[in-house]
């Protein structure tokens, strides 16, 4: 798996690929990540990468010549047959929000070229021209496209055998089809008191079903309570049980006192 980013900070990238579990993944090569600076392919004394919106207007345009001799420079590196080329991708407010499908599906591709905007973006033609796809963090702007890069590097290369320290540890991922697409549940660790707050009595049990309920119905409780949506969803794809909706509806018959779950 190769990801070719161009972005005008490389920089910016070290911290990523070398700190933290997922450094595993570059490390090993399991994730190759290669950093391309289009300034390096722009002409004149001052490799200029940016102009003037025609038309007028604030901000300033990143120049379509510089990144698309970038992207041939990938290419030609790449040596991939035509039919076979990876993606370009474009971080950008307007393309599609990044989710847990859209990451397990990255995370078993062959990677692709991903670009970081800067400034007011690229020049549209170079977008029709070489862009095959727009992911987005969310509904909110950032100052270039190398966080939301870095996010979904990160969020692949935990996915990668061998990354985390406990293989089955990404498959109780919030989001995950292990929950069902539901939240993940609260977690406690020692000591048993902190601050005058005890652990959840049924951690404490020793009786696997007994915490596997009380994992479940937290799940679900959180879920309803901060991302109701989701606990639709799972409803309609069938993936909750009888005894998960009997649940739900001593939720709605008797709900929390406070914001706390139980």
């Amino acid at each position: 798996m190769r990801f070719d980013v161009i972005t005008l900070f490389p920089e910016l990238f070290a911290p990523l690929l070398t700190s933290g579990v997922t450094r595993r993944a570059y490390e090993s090569g399991l994730v190759e990540v290669r950093l391309w600076n289009p300034r390096e392919f722009a002409e004149g004394n001052y490799r200029r990468v940016d102009d003037r919106s025609f038309g007028g207007g604030p901000g300033m345009v990143m120049l379509a010549e510089p990144l698309a001799r970038c992207l041939e420079a990938i290419r030609a590196d790449r040596a991939e047959a035509e039919a076979s080329q990876a993606p370009v991708v474009l971080f950008s407010p307007i393309g599609r929000r990044l989710d847990h499908s859209g990451v397990a599906a990255w995370s078993a591709s062959a990677g692709a070229v991903l670009i970081c905007g800067r400034y007011e973006g690229l020049d549209q033609r170079f977008i029709d021209r070489f862009v095959d796809q727009q992911i987005s963090l969310g509904d909110f702007v950032l100052s270039g496209g190398e966080i939301a890069a870095m996010a979904l590097l990160d969020a692949v290369a935990r996915l990668q055998p061998g990354v985390l320290n406990d293989e089955g540890s990404h498959q109780l991922d919030s989001f995950n089809p292990a929950l069902d697409g539901l939240l993940d549940c609260p977690h406690y660790t020692r000591p048993e008191i902190w601050r005058d707050q005890g652990v959840p009595e049924q951690l404490l049990s020793g009786n696997h079903a007994h915490i596997e309920r009380w994992r479940r119905e937290q799940s679900l409780a959180l879920t309803r309570q901060q991302r109701p949506e989701l606990l639709e969803a799972a409803r309609q794809a069938g993936s909750l049980t009888a005894a998960d909706e009997a649940f739900l509806r001593s939720l709605a018959a008797n709900p929390p006192s406070s914001h706390k779950l139980l």
